[in-house]
């Protein structure tokens, strides 16, 4: 029976009824304390007979209650040790040992007081919440809440066996946690014992690969959970060395291509057969030529993979595409959008003879305006040449129209405003095998300028023919850049990057608008459908058109356009961050490497300096006041590989 002065159980601590009203009873237990006291802390609460177990009818003291359980209870510590020197603990264990001798009592639930009479002599009120701890904190019985008898707290003796193996595994968790201790203090001291201590490290490398934003084992050893942090743990501890990537798998990105394969090109399609050869131009190491060029005299061709001949809008190939957004390249290869086993049903010039989208355009020739465009379901004969070749090969009769044609398009562009930059580029070559870096500069050809108008070209006129047929397309636009009076922008590399801080964001839209930085009053991107999924979009709507199918609706396209444009952005970032990545690593293996550094801005805090032997951006403040376009030979002083830093200072 509960009434005043008996002591209960609330919310896993011991109170004392201080009385009873209605069915509420009035309770007065030891509270946390609060910031900056001293002393225990006590409150009183109104609560119901079911918010409470009864320890003991009393009369009880709680202050007695509370030091007697304060200096005699069995702790926590005992829970697992059958060899306690508490005396409560021996008295429980020979308890046990005299119930389990007997097969009557070996498993008979016996309530709390009947307990502490058998193996303390008396169950004494102020002793009760003492000798309910004990019998809590050892390994002897268990606590049967849900078997209380007359509102009394009842426990169940342990088999032998359960008690061996909870101690067991008491013990294994022990030596696991002194283990971990040992390893923690090796981590802090970035002295491993490997490989058995990768086990540990697992946590870790999730949080440098992006994969969780937390890490226990560097919170244990209080370090940063960031994945910078964990990155630059895992080097000094030698569980990665400096050649290991994590950007790509960072921005959430799959390391390898897309899987599912396209069916080849439906053979049985109606398609025009294009007399004459197709040249498809494209640098020495392009392993997915996707667009051919040719002029018959009366029309320039464009030619583009079609793999949306049987890539059908939201179909799980295009759905892989969209979560893809576009291949991602970085230095160690390739990971493809679309199925690296199609490629060769795809890409032009890698059989006999290729399927393609083409577009046939009519230019004037006094002004090379687009007079004409239509979109064709071609088969074409395509040759493969390098930049270089093609070069090499600009007065022959099949290219120099195409050269003509680029030039007159580059001073119609100029006309309408358009902005050229011209910074110089590297490419950054791993070795698969050593993790050997090279970084050779990107050696600039004229054909490339010339396969640029062209490709250019087929964008606007796509966009022309989109417009014109009513059909909704993803149209790229850009605003004009807030350029400064000519006078104002320096000569050299200074003035290309001056121009390249007034250039705006690009955007995709369902309305055609101007795309000032390229001097063109309507554009699209169609020409690389094979590695960006905005091109890809574009191609589904075309084919749709021409083959009679409904289209997709204006805010679906531009919705799914979106999704791939997202997604294609973490691919950006990637290659940025892994092109980075490598530029370092290859810093660290050619220690001794020095170049020049060129002053291309002096308006922030430190000058701003280009290396183009790295293709490489940085500030550094010179030793002696510097100019524009000014040179300075520097060499790496600091590199912070996890943080993708690197001070220089002059030679």
């Amino acid at each position: 029976m509960v009434k005043a002065n008996s002591l209960v159980l609330y919310k896993n601590t011991v109170a004392i009824v201080l009385s009873e009203d209605k069915g509420k009873f009035s309770i007065k237990y030891r509270s946390l304390p609060a910031a900056g006291s001293k002393g225990a802390q006590f409150a009183e609460q109104s609560v119901r007979a079911k918010d409470f177990i009864l320890l003991h009818e009393g009369p009880a003291s709680l202050d007695k209650a509370l030091d007697a359980a304060d200096r005699d209870a069995c702790r926590e510590d005992d829970l697992y040790d059958t060899e306690s020197s508490n005396p409560l603990a021996a008295q429980i264990k020979e308890c046990w040992e005299l119930l389990s001798a007997d097969d009557e009592t070996a498993q008979t639930p016996m309530p709390l007081e009947e307990l502490c009479s058998l193996f303390h002599g008396t169950f004494d009120a102020d002793e009760a919440y003492c000798l309910y701890l004990s019998l809590k904190n050892t390994v002897y019985f268990s606590q049967l809440l849900k078997e209380q008898l007359n509102g009394k707290l009842v426990f169940l003796p342990r088999s032998k066996e359960e008690i061996d193996s909870m101690v067991k595994k008491a013990m294994l968790k022990g030596k696991e946690a002194e283990l971990r201790e040992e390893f923690i203090g090796r981590l802090k001291a970035r002295k491993l014992d490997l490989p058995q201590d990768g086990i540990y490290m697992g946590d870790v490398e999730a949080l440098a690969l992006g994969k969780t934003d937390k890490s226990r084992t560097l919170h244990d050893a209080h370090l940063k959970e960031t994945p910078e942090s964990a990155h630059k743990v895992l080097l000094e501890t030698g569980i990665w060395d400096i050649t290991r990537n994590p950007y790509p798998l960072r921005w959430g990105l799959s390391m390898q291509s897309a899987t599912e394969g396209l069916s080849s090109p439906p053979k049985d399609e109606e398609r025009v057969r294009v007399g004459g050869i197709a040249w498809a131009i494209d640098s020495e190491w392009s392993a997915d030529p996707d667009d051919a060029v040719a002029y018959d005299g009366e029309y320039l061709w464009i030619h583009i993979a079609d793999p949306a001949s049987t890539v059908m809008p939201d179909s799980s190939i295009d759905k892989s595409a969209r979560a893809r957004g576009s291949t991602l390249y970085i230095p160690e290869g390739a990971s493809r959008m679309l199925c690296e086993d199609s490629l060769s049903d795809y890409a032009l010039g890698l059989n006999e003879i290729s399927f393609a989208l083409s577009f046939r355009l009519k230019i004037n020739k006094e002004d090379a305006a687009i007079e004409e465009c239509s979109v064709l379901k071609t088969v074409v004969d395509v040759k493969r040449l390098t930049y270089k070749a093609a070069d090499e090969q600009c007065q022959s009769p099949e290219l120099k129209p195409l050269f003509d044609i680029a030039w007159a398009n580059i001073e119609k562009r100029k006309k309408s405003g358009s902005v050229q930059i011209d910074i110089p580029e590297v490419h950054i070559n791993v070795d698969p095998e050593t993790k050997k870096v090279e970084i050779l500069p990107d050696t600039h050809y004229r054909s490339q300028d010339m396969i640029r108008e062209m490709m250019l070209l087929a964008g606007e006129g796509a966009a022309r023919f989109a417009f014109k047929n009513n059909i909704p397309f993803p149209f790229v636009s850009q605003d004009a850049p807030a350029m400064p009076a000519p006078e104002e922008i320096p000569s050299g590399l200074a003035g290309q990057f001056r121009i390249r801080r007034c250039m705006r964001r690009r955007s995709v839209g369902v309305t055609p608008s101007m795309h000032c930085g390229l001097g063109l009053a309507m554009y699209s991107q169609v020409t690389s459908p094979l590695r960006r999924y905005g091109d890809l979009i574009g191609h589904e709507q075309l084919r749709a058109f021409l083959d009679g199918r409904e289209l997709l609706d204006k805010d679906t396209m531009l919705m799914r356009v979106s999704e791939g444009d997202a997604a294609s952005v973490a691919a950006h970032k990637a290659e940025r961050k892994s092109n980075m990545h490598w530029t370092l690593v290859y810093l660290l293996q050619n220690p001794d490497w020095s170049g020049d550094a060129v002053c291309v801005d002096l308006g922030g805090k430190q000058p701003q300096w280009f290396i183009p032997s790295l293709g490489l951006e940085t500030y550094m403040t010179p030793n002696n006041p510097v100019e524009l376009n000014g040179v300075l030979r520097v060499k790496p002083s600091k590199i912070n590989l996890s943080e993708l830093t690197v001070d220089f200072t002059e030679v």
